[in-house]
Formats: structure tokens, sequence, C-alpha cells
């Protein structure tokens, strides 16, 4: 009866006894009190943080595994797992390439806009001469490169141009070239910039006169491609430069229309 109280008693306890799982948690335990001690002191500001630590050194980034994941688990956690892949060289050269055209774009749009100069429209211009021949309607501007309204109103003259220029003639002609001098009294021009609308023939059907909202000249421009009888605005006339101010000089190149 004793050995049998003495068994029974034994059945009883021996789950008491440590066994290999609380082995393995005791050690556990122990590796992670010593992980945190051996942390810098942001990691042991708080016993239970919001937020798991991140670790600056191998030894350091072992320790934080454990620590959130036990020891078991955190020897099965890969490096992919733990650091976001970084940028490759291709993406890299994408990025680049892209900032590249971002950067061409830009700088069309603003050339576009801002770096047109009156010499551009003048050795894009048709030369007078062929104007006349060519069956065309035609933009005659009287202009001179100190005119400042001239200057400002040259990225506006260069879309209508690009616009049109498949339909339409665009003449320039500089006021201080004495080669013109029949044209300037025989188009009347006194101020600059002078733009003078012509039919198929060659016949005037009015002109604009200075700064004036590009509207103008847009619907003139258009209804000298379209063919119509005359344009909707006929004499128009804004804040211009005199034509008395220009700067006389002989031709020096006889196939210059400047």
């Amino acid at each position: 009866m004793a050995c049998g109280s003495f068994s029974l008693f034994h059945e009883r306890v021996s789950p008491l006894r440590p066994t290999t799982h609380l082995r393995r948690s005791a050690a556990r335990f122990r590796l992670v009190e010593k992980s945190r001690r051996s942390l810098p002191p942001r990691y042991e500001a708080n016993s239970e943080p919001a937020d798991p630590p991140v670790a600056d050194t191998a030894s350091e980034l072992e320790s934080v595994v454990v620590a959130n994941f036990g020891e078991d688990n955190g020897a099965n956690i890969s490096q992919s797992e733990l650091f976001p892949a970084l940028p490759n060289k291709s993406i890299n050269r994408r990025i680049a390439l892209t900032s590249t055209v971002a950067a061409f774009g830009l700088f069309l749009s603003s050339r576009l806009e801002f770096g047109i100069s009156l010499k551009d429209l003048s050795s894009a211009a048709v030369p007078y001469e062929e104007a006349l021949l060519n069956g065309k309607p035609t933009v005659v501007e009287f202009y001179a490169d100190w005119c400042e309204v001239c200057r400002e109103l040259a990225p506006d003259i260069y879309k209508v141009e690009n616009q049109y220029k498949d339909r339409v003639n665009f003449v320039l002609l500089n006021v201080d070239n004495t080669k013109w001098e029949q044209e300037l009294d025989e188009f009347g021009v006194e101020g600059i910039p002078h733009f003078a609308f012509l039919d198929r023939n060659g016949n005037e059907e009015g002109n604009i006169v200075g700064r004036l909202p590009k509207k103008y000249l847009l619907e003139n421009v258009e209804a000298l491609a379209k063919g119509e009888p005359s344009v909707p605005h006929a004499r128009m006339v804004g804040q211009y430069s005199s034509a008395e101010s220009r700067k006389v000089y002989q031709v020096t190149d006889p196939r210059s229309h400047g």
C-alpha cells in the first residue's frame, strides 16, 4: 500500500518537473534578457515597445529577431523578409531616362514660349518675291531688330506660323533695309510691327499694327487660309514703335529678304 501511494504521488508530481519545452523556454528567456542588456539604451526605454526595434548591426539584428520571433522561429526568417529590396541598376536607368526626357520637354516648351527671336522668324520666312508667285495667301510683317514690341510678339507669331505655314506664306521685311522702301510706301507703314494680310492674288485685305491680342492675328490668318473674301479685323491698331526711328542701311546680300 505504501508503495502504491508513493507511486501515485510520484505520478502526480512528475508533470511539475522541467521538461524539454520548459528548458528551451527558460534558455530563450535568458537569451532575450541578455540581448536586451546588450542593445543601446534606446531599446531599453520601454519594456514592451509599441513597434519592433530596429537593429543597426548584425549582432543587434540577431538579438532583435530572437526577441520578437523566438529562437526557433527567428532562425527561419530570411534576410529578404527583414530588408526591403533596393532598386537595381535597371530601375535607376529608367528613372534617369525619364528625368532626362522630362527636362528636354521642359526645355523645348520654354524655348517655344520665351526663346523665339526675330532672327528665328526671319530665317524661316518665305522670300517676298516667292510669296507673290506661289498662289498662297500671305502675311507680311514689317519689323526691326530694335523694335521691342516686335520682339515681344515673336513667340505668338511663331506659334501661328507653325499652325498655318502649309497654307499661308509668312514674310518678314526689315524696315531698316532700303530694299523695301517701295513696300513701305505701298502698305503705308508708319508703325511696327505692321502686319499686312494679302489674298492669293497679292491684294491687301487688311492690316494690324502694334501689340494686340493673339486672337486678332489668328482669326485673320484663319480667314486667309480658308480663302474668305475678307478678314475679320481689317484695321486694328495697338501699341507700336514708330517706323520713323528706323536705322537705314544698304543691302549687302541681294538674296536677303530681311
